[in-house]
């Protein structure tokens, strides 16, 4: 049987180009994660402003109640005949606005907390953007290094990726 033997000249190995391909590798994983990391954010705020949305539906549909409740009470104290009836249904009025006015109030607190939280998940979400932004220009240019064969494009690549992990890390915080 005939052996094929393969020449091959002019391939030296390139162990800076090893390197550049682990620190590519390394980006790479660093760009899922914030990636992940941004998409579960911006997920997380659409729903906080969903939910906030929800309670100042509730929120006005409680104060449409008490505003209904003052026209009655107006009306009944205008058109309405000074007997026991009228008398009976202006004593009822009293305590249903005490209860409309404390639901309002505990669903104004409740929607102003989601519409906090949402705007804070799109603070996170923004400094999770800006760091996947850094990774993909870090990853970007590291890999210039294999059409260049320069070393500058992974040092800046490193000084981006860098950058855009300590952006993204910013966003566990705010």
């Amino acid at each position: 049987m005939a052996e094929l033997e393969i020449h091959h000249e002019g391939h030296e190995p390139d162990e800076a180009g090893k390197r550049v391909g682990i620190l590519a590798a390394m980006l790479a994983v660093f760009l899922a994660i914030v990636t992940i990391a941004s998409h579960r954010t911006h997920t997380e705020a659409i729903i906080k402003k969903s939910e906030s949305n929800d309670q100042w539906g509730y929120y006005q549909a409680t104060r449409l109640k008490l505003h209904n409740l003052e026209l009655g009470e107006r009306l009944t104290r205008t058109l309405g005949a000074p007997n026991a009836v009228t008398q009976a249904s202006l004593a009822e009025y009293g305590p249903e606005k005490k209860k409309y006015e404390a639901q309002g109030k505990a669903l104004q607190t409740k929607a102003q907390e989601k519409s906090d939280e949402s705007e804070a998940a799109e603070r996170r979400g923004l400094r999770y953007d800006l760091g996947e932004g850094l990774l993909e220009i870090a990853l970007v240019l590291s890999s210039l290094y294999f059409i260049s064969r320069k070393m500058l494009f992974p040092v800046v690549g490193v000084i981006a990726g860098l950058a855009g992990v300590a952006v993204a890390l910013t966003g566990l915080f705010a």
